[in-house]
Order: structure tokens, then sequence, then C-alpha cells
């Protein structure tokens, strides 16, 4: 499949195969993909999902195997004939070490195959700087190795997912810009070179978060649909005819400037849909804001400051919506965030009943839906971003 087709238009989800021997590496993406979405497929399955015939699926699940990246499951017995073996991916085939740089904290983990974080450490922070980055991966990487049992040896890979230009959006931080400058002309790849002996890449955070709702989550059934992920800022992803557009630049869906209706606040998303939003809101109120960042499962004790901020961010992600719906026809729209799962809940509520009270004339109503992945969706999307370069059709 295409990564720059635009072509928003509905299509079936379908994905054809090709019997030439010359491009068999893109029939085993294609197989790898198809089973990631299913979770397991068996050789009828693919031969009816691919178009490829029955001798040429028998080749590549074999290949698959001997690689080490496709285990079997329990014949499925009862049928009339052979029973048949479903294949799955093998959560051990691979493993990358991912580290997510965010304005409020750095997280590094050991992600399988599968996108199952089995090992990480994070600290919080006020904001980040190239050299506290530098000083945390070197003081936590070989313990996060040792908690999930694996060398340096076994690590296939290591990619970051940051937030474009960290030098940027300083005021709204709260950060100084004389710190935050040094990420201007910090080489990231190169000083972490220096420290780990993998081939590193480099995602915008918000396109990682993305990218791991579609191979980690479950959204095999559509097509195109955005993604807001809601952080200390609003940032996020688009997903075209299967797969993340990430535009000329790399920032596809980075809504946080997006012009909303003026009001009290600004007239950005990021202004009324952010985490630094409601970070102010804790301290005029006389709480310590950062503990929402703390408190990953509740945030009781920040009301009716949370409720305002829900509102507040349900009303103005509605209006982004309308704006996104009338450029191209997505399906669905998909929301996350750092936010405890009651929380995520309610500001999906609050949008979808803002967009049921709009004036929707010219475009259709779009499903509204929670994320699944939370606050692990930057770390895993950083590992998500290797998988797709390495094993995906994308």
């Amino acid at each position: 499949m295409d990564r720059k087709s635009t072509d928003a238009q509905p299509q079936a989800n379908i994905r054809k195969g090709t019997n030439q021997v010359a491009v068999r590496s893109h029939n085993e993406r294609l197989i790898l993909q198809l089973v990631r979405e299913q979770g397991a497929l068996t050789k009828a399955e693919a031969t009816r999902a691919t178009g490829l015939s029955a001798n040429a699926i028998s080749v590549l699940f074999r290949s698959l195997e001997e690689e080490g990246l496709l285990l079997r499951d329990a014949p499925i017995r009862g049928k009339i004939g052979q029973p048949s073996t479903p294949l799955r991916l093998n959560p051990d085939a691979h493993h990358y070490v991912a580290l997510k740089i965010g304005r409020r904290s750095l997280e590094l983990g050991v992600v399988n195959f599968v996108g199952e974080l089995v090992a990480k450490t994070s600290i919080s922070l006020a904001f980040p700087t190239p050299e506290i980055t530098l000083d945390f991966v070197q003081k936590e990487l070989n313990g996060v190795l040792r908690s999930a049992k694996k060398s340096r040896q076994s690590i296939s890979g290591m990619a970051v997912s940051c937030p474009s230009e960290l030098w940027s959006w300083t005021d709204e931080l709260g950060a100084p810009g004389e710190k935050m400058d040094a990420w201007r002309d910090f080489d990231l790849v190169q000083e972490l070179s220096t420290l780990v002996p993998w081939n590193i890449l480099v995602e915008n955070d918000g396109t990682a978060a993305c990218r791991a709702e579609l191979l980690f989550g479950p959204h095999a059934d559509k097509q195109n649909w955005i993604y807001f992920y809601v952080g200390t800022f609003i940032g996020g992803g688009v997903v075209l005819n299967g797969n993340v557009y990430t535009g000329s630049r790399g920032n596809a869906g980075g809504f946080g400037p997006m012009r909303v209706p003026d009001q009290e606040g600004g007239n950005r998303l990021v202004d009324h849909a952010s985490l630094v939003v409601l970070e102010r809101r804790l301290a005029e109120a006389g709480s310590a804001p950062f503990e929402i960042y703390e408190n990953a499962d509740t945030w009781d004790a920040f009301e009716p400051q949370v409720g305002n901020w829900i509102a507040d961010a349900g009303r103005n992600l509605a209006h982004a919506t309308v704006s996104a719906l009338s450029v191209l026809d997505f399906e669905s729209v998909v929301i996350d965030g750092a936010l405890p799962a009651e929380v995520k809940s309610r500001l999906v509520a609050e949008v979808r009943d803002q967009l049921e009270n709009t004036d929707l004339q010219g475009v259709h109503m779009p499903d509204i839906e929670a994320g699944v992945l939370g606050t692990q969706a930057r770390t895993l999307g950083a590992a998500a971003t290797l998988i797709s370069a390495d094993y995906l059709n994308a």
C-alpha cells in the first residue's frame, strides 16, 4: 500500500499479493500485517485475503516460521478435512529500546514484537533538556535491559518519540527559553549513538502514538481516521488508506495550532485541549499542578477543575473535528492521552455530545471512540516506528 497516497475515498479493506518471486518481501510483509490485524491466521484465510496461491502461502508461512516471526497455535479440529493450524506473531521475534521524550517526563522501555512494554523506567520533570535526556539514558539503560532480561546484542534497534521543535512553546510550558533553545542545534541521533550500538530512528511523538494505536489497537476495520493525543500539549496523527500519513515534514496531525472560535484563553486548540491548561487551573486553585502526571488511575482529587477542563477541551476538540472533516472525509475520530481511563471516557463522551449538537451540514458525523494505549502510546509508538519500517507495507 502506498504510504504517500492522499486519496481518502472509502475503500474495501482488501490487500492483494503477487505470485512473482521478485516481490516476495512485499508478500511476507503483507502476511505479517494480516496476522497482526487478525491475531492469528490460517493458510486458507491468508489465501482468501490475499489472492495468492495456496502454494505461495505455504512457502511464505514456512519462511516466516523459520525466521522466528510466526508461531503455530493449536490445530483447529472438528471441521471437515484436515485440521487447520493458525499462526500468530512471535512476541520474542524482536525487542526494541524505546525512548519517549515528553515535555513533562522521560520514559525508557523495552518493547517486544507484539507491542508489549516488557520493562520501563521513567522520570517526571518540569521540562526536558538535552543534558538531562542523555544522562537519563546513560544511567537507566542497563537497568531496563536487565529488567527485560535482554542484552544489548539481543536488541534489534532503538527509536525515539519526541515533540517536534522542543524549543518552541516555552511560554506555554513555563520553561526557560534559553535552556530549551539547546534543542535547536542538538543532534539527538548522533549523541545517542555514543551511548548505544543500534541504529536509531526518531519520530514526532504524536505521529508515533498514532502509529502505535494503528498497529496495536483494534482498528483493522477502518481505513481513514484522525487521532488526537492529549498530553501536556495536544498532538496526534492522520491515518489514510490504512497507513499513517506523516506529511512532507513528518508533522501531519500536529493539531495544536489549529484555529478554533475566539474565546477566553486563546483561539488555538492547544489553548484549550492540553493538560498544560489544566495545570494552570489547578495552580490557580491552590493545587500542585504536576500531580496529575503522578496519578495515573484517578483525578477525583482535582475536581471541579477537571470537569471544567473536560467541557472546554471537548467543545474545542469538536470544533477541530469539524475542521478536519471539511478537508478529508474521515470515518472515525480516536481520542487518547495521558489521562486516567475514566477521564478519557468523559472527554470522548463530551466530544460526541458536542458534535451531536453542532451544525454538521456538509460533513458526516464520524464515530468517536477512545484510544486504548493511554500513557504508554508514545513509548510504544517509538517501537511501532521500527516495526513499520521493517515489517509492514506502509
